[in-house]
């Protein structure tokens, strides 16, 4: 198998399943245009995090890294009328970007830019002690994840989903000895999971357009 074949595949089911999509293409052409990384969720993807919104009831969605604003598009889709997404993200460039993206798929109301460190407004939000998130979409700096995903455990309740990107890096997440601050950062995460009783927890291996990786799904149970 090959990354051609991924892609093809990819694109495949990009095609018979999402379709044309102008929000969505303009806010990958805007991205692509102010010279954002092409690091976004993949259109497949971005469906699932879409569905499993939805397939919770999110009425409160936080992202930690917005970049362009795809991911949130999708997310802040399967919000109700009332719902609510907060997006994180460091780059002022990057936020102003995904402000308009967002105000130009009619999400100008819904979803809240926090320009800042993802581990200041984390700790903003425990401050301000708001309803609990339903679900938290995790896609930023990875050495950071042990952080980002305490701090998520904070701001969810019995029930909501912690999702996780790009956790398998190529296959070197399996590497005990690597000294990559990515994949130390994702390690030291799953060792966490590994040893927190309030949650269950699966990952998995994805290949596609973005290569060989994956992420990890989590639960909060109590």
């Amino acid at each position: 198998m090959s990354q051609q074949q991924w892609t093809a595949v990819d694109e495949y089911f990009s095609e018979v399943l999402i379709g044309h999509d102008e929000p969505l293409e303009a806010a990958l052409a805007a991205a692509d245009a102010a010279g954002l990384p092409h690091i976004n969720v993949a259109p497949n993807q971005g469906k699932l995090l879409h569905l499993l919104a939805r397939t919770v009831g999110a009425r409160r969605i936080l992202e930690v890294g917005t970049l362009g604003g795809y991911s949130a598009i999708w997310l802040a889709r399967a919000l109700p009328e009332d719902g609510r997404l907060i997006t994180l993200e460091l780059d002022p460039a990057h936020a102003a970007v995904a402000t308009a993206n967002l105000a130009h798929a009619g999400f100008a109301d819904t979803v809240e830019v926090r320009v800042g460190r993802a581990a200041d407004s984390l700790e903003q939000l425990v401050e301000e002690g708001g309803d609990p998130f339903d679900l938290v979409f995790i896609d930023a700096d990875k050495p950071s994840n042990p952080l980002y995903y305490q701090r998520a455990l904070e701001l969810t309740r019995p029930g909501s989903l912690i999702v996780v990107d790009n956790v398998v890096r190529g296959g070197a997440v399996a590497d005990a000895d690597s000294t990559d601050p990515a994949i130390v950062g994702t390690r030291h995460m799953h060792d966490l999971i590994a040893a927190e009783p309030r949650v269950s927890a699966t990952s998995v291996q994805t290949v596609g357009t973005k290569g060989y990786d994956g992420f990890t799904l989590i639960r909060v149970e109590g």
